[in-house]
């Protein structure tokens, strides 16, 4: 990809397909939402491709780069729907994925099962292959034995394989030895060798990172040829990449090659572009059709895990951290049998969708919610291309109220502070006028914004962090429309809404830079023979990390951007901490120092007579991108006038709203709330006791007015 041209960021969602085109040489961006096609997300992916094209006024030729994220992958392991695979491990350890780490999803729950292995005790395969823990051979197949392994492995039926060997991360060229011999007898057959994808120490989790690239790749690579074929036959020629778990993107054909690394592409490209706002410390909230998300940024560096769990399973690759913490806009709206009311965590998806959308759904959901309190207008759902049907989300949510109602002795329902001002809600102009509706509505968005805010709070604390501290960053169709909703029941005091909030994550695509990470672990005490191999092994990881960025892209960005780092623990702790290093100064006295010095900043304590151990040397690289253009915002009035008002119904009370169109809103435009703030993709809600302005980015910012951090717990 170069500097000129247009780039398109797509973001494949459960509900919607979201697209942007980025034009530098005319300062434009331009997006556009397309209902997904769940049977075949390449659909969705043409057609709003093409909708784009036309509504940016961009030839075909003029694409210079597509970056696509998905959750096809994601989906497949969450849902077990990927190919039958097998796994060839060493002998003695065809249970290696039964036992994992020989403990329950729950020690408190006597009934709580384990994840079902992504590969059958039937399908997995003994080798002699083996390897020490120095890295020397124990054992080496000869010929024959492959010759068994390979009709072993066809025998199975097996859509695609894995090859696991004891201690490979030794030496992964010898594991992948082992996988190159058996794809030479069974060359239609996909074989993932482990230390290949992924080469770091524990067996357990080493050997599930290449079953779930096993699992998901044949079904990545049908989806990546569709994808390309529509594409083409739309007449862009230009290259596709695919985004990638840890925030940048990789080249079409090493997703294919490790489709692992895309399970959780959008929500990360949603976060790398919030961490570009220059907001500071901000917490993401990413609310779609299905789920909420959050991950948390601090000077513009998302949060990286190396150990989060897809599926139920634990994944140890490098990703985004983000945590999924409720409902999204199409969580359904129910009753549990206890008679108490529930949001989710099922979802309407794409089709039928919420009961509004007319599509013959009858279940109501939050969107419904949000059409009954009048949050967002049915008649201006996406820019007046999708209007919303009122009368069917009342239907629904009264549907709810009665079930409510027949478990009650004088069919009392929650919510009874959701009255309007004169205490009569049926007597308030509106769309359906059900008393028992609007009630059920206020109730579900109330719980489903405590459930997101009890997750939100305990991820925030187990960091040691205040979401006080920090700011909220919504996007996603509905994030906008719940983020002061949420800000106010965990007590954030200022919201940043970008100007494409509800098609950020496809931004972020747009905008990703080319990134992979590697690792090689060594597993040995601190002393100046591991520094040297430590040294070692990173300069080998920089030859490979160059490799791999000039085949990305033709060498356009072979030059990127190198860090270093090292896992180090002292002896005997159970954990270990990740040390940034300086390539240039890698004795043993230099980096035993940074990890004294880190351990002391995180636990204000350094030992210095304790022996230091180097567990995984890791290495990122990165190609940058081309800087997206910044929004064109004309100056604004400082004060202005509304396109509309309308009824309310917030924080259990109805309220006269000042509607704005954020198209109309210009640099310096200050407004209080009770405001809606209309887009043609998604609707900012400023509640009461809140004010909003426009900065000279387009940004909206949102504050407290009021200096009430939190009023649902006032002291």
């Amino acid at each position: 990809m170069t500097a000129t041209g247009a780039r398109i960021g797509i973001d494949v969602g459960g509900t919607f397909t979201d697209l942007v085109a980025s034009v530098p040489e005319r300062g434009l961006v331009v997006h556009h939402k397309e209902p997904s096609t769940p049977a075949d997300p390449s659909l969705a992916v043409a057609d709003g491709l093409a909708a784009l094209l036309a509504r940016a006024d961009l030839r075909p030729e003029e694409v210079t780069g597509l970056v696509h994220g998905t959750t096809i992958g994601l989906n497949a392991v969450i849902q077990r729907r990927g190919a039958r695979i097998a796994l060839v491990v060493t002998e003695g350890y065809r249970d290696i994925l039964e036992i994992g780490r020989s403990r329950m999803p729950s020690s408190f729950d006597l009934y709580a099962g384990k994840e079902e292995p992504l590969v059958p005790r039937n399908l997995i395969v003994e080798i002699s292959a083996r390897l020490g823990p120095g890295g020397a051979p124990v054992a080496e197949p000869d010929a024959a034995e492959l010759d068994r392994v390979a009709a072993r492995l066809r025998a199975t039926g097996a859509d695609a394989a894995a090859v696991v060997i004891l201690h490979g991360y030794t030496d992964p060229a010898f594991e992948e030895g082992v996988a190159a011999g058996l794809r030479e007898r069974l060359p239609l057959l996909p074989v993932t060798a482990s230390a290949t994808v992924w080469p770091e120490v524990r067996e357990y989790e080493r050997a599930l990172v290449a079953c779930m690239n096993a699992y998901i790749q044949p079904l990545m690579r049908d989806y990546f040829a569709r994808l390309e074929g529509r594409v083409r036959g739309l007449g862009v020629s230009a290259p596709i990449f695919i985004s990638a778990s840890n925030g940048g993107s990789m080249s079409l054909r090493s997703a294919a090659e490790r489709p692992v690394e895309t399970v959780l592409s959008g929500p990360a490209a949603g976060v790398a572009a919030a961490a570009r706002l220059g907001a500071g410390a901000i917490v993401t909230f990413d609310m779609g059709g299905t789920s909420s998300d959050i991950a948390v940024s601090v000077d513009g560096s998302p949060e990286l895990a190396t150990h989060t769990t897809v599926g139920g399973l634990p994944l140890i690759v490098p990703v985004v951290a983000v945590h999924a913490i409720g409902a999204g806009g199409g969580s359904v709206i129910r009753v549990d049998g206890q008679g108490v009311l529930k949001v989710g965590p099922g979802s309407a998806g794409a089709d039928p969708g919420p009961a509004a959308y007319g599509r013959g759904g009858d279940r109501p959901t939050v969107t419904d919610c949000y059409l009954a309190t009048g949050l967002i207008d049915p008649r201006t759902f996406l820019g007046g291309r999708m209007p919303l049907d009122a009368g069917a989300s009342f239907k629904a949510l009264s549907g709810v109220a009665s079930h409510l109602a027949s478990g009650g002795e004088r069919g009392e329902l929650p919510g009874g502070d959701a009255a309007g001002p004169d205490g009569d809600v049926a007597g308030l102009d509106g769309p359906g006028g059900d008393v028992a509706a609007y009630r059920v509505a206020a109730s579900a968005l109330r719980v489903a914004t405590a459930g997101m805010a009890t997750e939100l709070q305990k991820i925030m604390a187990q960091r040691g962090l205040d979401p006080r501290r920090f700011a909220l960053v919504p996007f996603g169709g509905a994030g906008p429309t719940h983020a002061a909703m949420l800000a106010e029941e965990v007590g954030i005091a200022h919201i940043v809404v970008p100007p494409t909030a509800a098609t950020f994550c496809a931004l972020g695509a747009a905008g990703a830079d080319l990134r992979r990470d590697f690792a090689r672990s060594l597993r040995r005490p601190l002393d100046a023979a591991s520094a040297t191999r430590l040294a070692g092994v990173l300069a080998e990881l920089s030859a490979q990390a160059r490799e791999w960025l000039a085949e990305q892209d033709g060498g356009a960005r072979s030059r990127g951007r190198l860090s270093f780092a090292a896992d180090m623990r002292y002896s005997g702790q159970a954990y270990e901490l990740r040390v940034a290093l300086d390539p240039g100064r890698l004795d043993a006295g230099t980096v035993s120092e940074a990890f004294h010095a880190e351990h002391e900043r995180l636990y204000g304590f350094r030992d210095q007579g304790a022996t230091v151990e180097l567990g995984t040397a890791r290495l990122g690289v990165v190609g940058p991108a081309a800087e997206l253009p910044p929004a064109a915002v004309p100056p604004g009035t400082g004060a202005p006038r509304p396109a509309a008002r309308r009824r309310v119904l917030l924080a259990g009370a109805w309220h006269d709203a000042r509607v704005h169109l954020r198209e109309s809103l210009g640099v310096g435009d200050a407004f209080d709330g009770p405001a809606i703030v209309e887009q043609d993709d998604t609707t900012v809600v400023v509640p009461p006791g809140w004010s909003a302005d426009v900065d000279e980015a387009g940004n909206l910012h949102l504050r407290r007015t009021d200096g009430a951090q939190n009023p649902r717990r006032k002291a």
